[in-house]
């Protein structure tokens, strides 16, 4: 009898110990599960072409409201700048899996043979254009003939040249060099300073500027100078082998834009104390950005457009035209430039 007792407490000793090793089991593998789930969202390097300000607030509206993560995606941004490599670049290298950047830092790229894919244009029109005083205005191509305008760098010259040539007027003007505040225009050391409607425009208007009254600005799209803002592109290697994931970021990017545009005041509050705290953002100033920005989102001639789609036949209408002007010749085919399928995809899945 006692051996029949002892064999019994042997098998409950037995018994108890599988029962906690399959339960320690069973704990590792939902341990396994969870870090194998978490592990299943997939890093997407975004190199930016500037300081993380409200230019990107469609990208702020989708991390903060989760629009990548419900993607199962996880977004690791790299902000660009003055001394920044630029995402062309960093693309070409392997760095970056998407960048963003002006049209032309894009199609230069291609035209060195990067195979690069266009995917998204945030701006349809570029904020780019001249500011003028109120007693000298600047307001249309004619007007730049004979003026002393203050400009940046070669992109500034370029398009003030590229105007002239798409409007059939001489290029008599003078390039004064300058940085990237308007001080010299007030101080009238030219008649013209070369800015974005986005940025020095809005300075001045904190400073108690009237626009239309103490100054004025015309974007160079207004002047016949076409070109796009903040384009989005990647390579075609990566395109081909994550599609699904390039489709993700742009619904999430894509939501992230609509949201922004219900109240402007959210993103640039983020790049102000969460996304570029350490920069000294202006509160007012990324308010009065974000305010402008929404509406060069907006293609002039097509105002049904929807956020961020490109669209081929303006590609090879008058963004070639311009890019004629500004020199650049062997224009590839659109098809092999841009992918315009994918926001019509995005827009097609969207709730």
């Amino acid at each position: 009898m006692e051996n029949i007792k002892n064999e019994y407490v042997s098998r409950l000793k037995n018994i108890f110990i599988l029962a906690v090793a399959c339960f320690l089991t069973l704990q590792t593998g939902i341990i396994s599960i969870s870090k194998s789930g978490e592990a299943q969202a997939q890093t997407v390097r975004v190199g930016m072409s500037w300081i993380p300000n409200v230019e990107y607030a469609g990208v702020w509206m989708a991390m903060e409201k989760g629009y990548f993560t419900n993607e199962g995606l996880n977004i690791k941004h790299f902000p660009g700048g003055p001394n920044a490599p630029k995402p062309p670049v960093t693309l070409s290298a392997g760095k970056i899996d998407i960048g963003y950047g002006s049209w032309y830092s894009f199609l230069d790229a291609v035209s060195r043979g990067n195979d690069f894919v266009l995917i998204a244009a945030t701006f349809a029109v570029s904020p780019l254009g001249i500011l003028s005083l109120g007693d000298n205005p600047i307001t249309k191509p004619s007007d730049i003939i004979g003026k002393k305008i203050l400009t940046q760098g070669a992109t500034e010259r370029k398009a003030i040249e590229a105007t002239l040539i798409l409007n059939n007027l001489p290029n008599n003007w003078k390039a004064v060099p300058a940085g990237y505040s308007p001080e010299p225009l007030l101080n009238k050391q030219g008649d013209g300073y070369t800015a974005f409607g986005t940025n020095q425009a809005v300075a001045l208007e904190l400073k108690g500027l009237k626009r239309g009254k103490d100054f004025h600005f015309v974007s160079f799209a207004d002047l016949g100078y076409r070109d796009m803002g903040s384009t989005i592109f990647t390579t075609r290697k990566y395109l081909n082998s994550n599609r699904q994931t390039v489709l993700k970021f742009l619904r999430a990017l894509t939501m992230g834009w609509i949201e922004n545009a219900k109240d402007p005041k959210i993103a640039a509050n983020l790049a102000v104390k969460k996304y570029g705290a350490d920069l000294g953002l202006n509160p007012k100033q990324q308010l009065r950005q974000n305010e402008i920005q929404i509406e060069m989102m907006k293609d002039p001639n097509n105002p049904k457009q929807k956020y961020l789609v490109i669209d081929p036949s303006t590609i090879s209408g008058p963004l070639y035209a311009t890019a004629r002007a500004t020199g650049r010749k062997n224009l590839p085919q659109v098809s092999k430039l841009a992918d315009a399928s994918l926001m019509q995809e995005v827009y097609r899945t969207l709730k």
